[in-house]
């Protein structure tokens, strides 16, 4: 089980428990896509004050290290009238390469990052708790090299009250997931 994993990523004022016990600590589409995910029992949940979700406040508050937390950012493009979403992955200690890496991969003219109300809307998820677990099907989630190799990482669980807690390396097994060599800038 990765609470295992807890120790290596900070003091333990969370409590880290499996996401099947955890149903209330995440947002309907996340426990949706876990319970028919295999590496769902992979996976750990930490209630958290939901004051303290957003990263910087989060890491200092739980003693998390910048490196051991990954955010998810949705960008949006448009090429032909198409509008694509992606969801990127990287570590809060760097950011997305936008409008390099990630609109080249998403083949459109310009890449942003989605308006707050439409991120939201779309995937189902508080604003602060995004997270590339249970997005919508046919979304790309493009997961940095850092974040894949970085070993046990907390991320969002699409609500700001709480935390997941997996190694980096499983968010490449997600539906639609790439792992990208130059998706981070420091």
């Amino acid at each position: 089980m990765v609470s295992d994993l807890a120790p290596e990523v900070g003091p333990s004022r969370l409590n880290w428990r499996s996401t099947a016990g955890g149903g209330h600590l995440l947002a309907p589409p996340v426990s949706a896509f876990l319970a028919g995910w295999p590496s769902a029992g992979l996976v750990s949940v930490a209630e958290i004050d939901p004051e303290l979700a957003d990263t910087a406040a989060f890491c200092e508050f739980y003693g998390v290290p910048a490196e051991a937390s990954a955010n998810c950012v949705v960008v949006t493009g448009k090429r032909a009238g198409e509008v694509k979403y992606a969801a990127c992955m990287v570590l809060a200690t760097d950011r997305a390469d936008v409008n390099g890496a990630v609109r080249r991969l998403l083949d459109v003219r310009k890449a942003s990052f989605a308006p707050m109300s439409e991120a939201v809307e779309l995937t189902g998820m508080e604003y602060g708790g995004i997270t590339p677990i249970g997005l919508p099907a046919g979304w790309p989630v493009l997961v940095s090299a850092e974040v894949a190799a970085a070993g046990p990482v907390v991320i969002g669980s699409g609500l700001r009250r709480s935390k997941l807690l997996l190694d980096g390396a499983l968010l490449g097994d997600l539906p639609g997931a790439e792992v990208v060599a130059e998706l981070s800038q420091r």
